[in-house]
């Protein structure tokens, strides 16, 4: 393959030439300990860490993670799976504008909500109330996912892409937001230490920016359109500001709402953003998200249909950490915590060696789907039937 190895680091080379000075590259990619030998033609260090997040246990667990509307059965709403998706779609088109690395946005993107529990923003409440009580410190979605990629599975990712991951919130709105440069993993340890006591450092490359800012362009008209689908906002969008419906031409047939919202955006950040180590909204943009932002809380966020349930929910969430806390500390060894996570081949042993009862529950917990949250009480609290006659009945007479 000499010559056309030769011929493909010719055109690597060329297309890195092409990269804006602002741009994160591949030569820049810095691994723990050097991490393991990469031949870094085929697959570039950051275009690697893509596949090593894809191929994580941690990552098939997206599957089943709600976004926002949780004990909801419609095949329609979007999940994480799909989440993490378009932000990585709307991440490369804004990067690809800007000449920056693509790899690094993708990657970047697909491994940024990993943490989250089960019901979303809800359950990472319940979650981080039991570990204050516990004494672990506060629960944080962006913290989590860099346990598990960076601590429980070990999977070796690039510092860049731990940062953007654990810088990653779209929660927040920035008018403009400019890289915290990151030279090694002690940066990486700081910004872990600012976010656990409440404050909320930038990315340390300007692709980590793009994705916190495409995280924000995702959800925004997708949560929309699919409040709009269950039945809980109507499509008028009542009380909305005209100068959203106007800024995004919010007007016509609703499902196009979602599409004009991304492209109105996208267009306003790449223009504003174009030859500049930082990414920018225009003030007329900027304030049309921030309004949609506080106009989505109020409708559908806090919405008291949403949250129904949300009592039992939290007894769920408090059941299962006390149960589960007390199968570790008396070490009964035929728990769930056992086989899917202190026995599980794809831990690593120095994570389970370090760490303490409560932050195995909390990992444990946080690593769930929702189904298969729901699933504990069943399992742990109905009596399963010893025997059975020969016929194998099951509810029949």
């Amino acid at each position: 393959m000499g010559a056309q190895l030769e011929e493909i680091i010719r055109r690597q080379e060329e297309k890195a030439a092409l990269l804006s000075s602002h741009a994160c590259r591949d030569d820049a990619a810095i691994r723990r300990d050097g991490g393991l030998p990469e031949d870094g033609v085929i697959r570039p260090p950051f275009f690697r860490d893509v596949d090593r997040i894809i191929h994580s246990r941690a990552f098939s667990r997206y599957i089943d993670k709600t976004q926002v509307f949780y004990l909801l059965d419609n095949e329609h709403i979007t999940h994480r799976a799909i989440h993490i998706q378009l932000v990585a779609k709307i991440g490369r088109t804004i990067g690809r504008a800007l000449s920056l690395n693509e790899d690094l946005i993708e990657a970047i993107a697909l491994g940024h909500d990993i943490g989250h529990p089960p019901y979303g923003h809800f359950g990472e409440e319940c979650l981080s109330a039991l570990c204050k009580i516990h004494h672990i410190g506060p629960f944080r979605h962006d913290v989590q996912s860099v346990q598990f990629l960076d601590t429980i599975e070990d999977t070796r990712l690039t510092l860049q892409v731990l940062d953007g991951i654990l810088c990653h919130n779209g929660e927040v709105h920035n008018s403009q937001l400019s890289p915290d440069p990151i030279t090694g993993f002690a940066d990486l340890s700081r910004k872990k230490t600012q976010l656990l006591e409440g404050g909320d450092p930038a990315p340390g490359t300007l692709e980590g920016c793009v994705v916190r800012v495409a995280d924000t362009i995702a959800y925004l008209g997708r949560d929309l359109q699919d409040a709009i689908e269950i039945g809980c906002l109507d499509s008028s969008l009542p009380g909305l500001p005209n100068e959203c419906r106007e800024t995004f031409s919010l007007k016509g047939d609703h499902r196009r709402y979602n599409a004009s919202i991304i492209d109105t955006v996208c267009r306003d950040v790449i223009a504003g953003s174009f030859n500049r180590g930082e990414v920018r909204f225009s003030p007329e943009v900027s304030a049309c998200v921030q309004a949609l932002k506080q106009y989505n809380y109020a409708q559908i966020y806090e919405n008291a249909v949403l949250h129904a349930q949300d009592d039992t929910i939290n007894e769920l969430f408090a059941f299962e950490f006390e149960r589960f806390l007390s199968d570790v500390e008396k070490e009964h060894t035929d728990s769930l915590i056992y086989q899917d996570l202190i026995r599980a081949e794809h831990v690593s042993p120095a994570y389970i060696a370090a760490a303490s009862p409560a932050e195995l529950v909390r990992d444990y917990i946080a690593g769930m789907t929702d189904k298969y949250f729901e699933s504990i009480p069943r399992e742990l609290l109905i009596p399963k039937r010893h025997f059975r006659n020969h016929a194998q009945r099951t509810g029949s007479f």
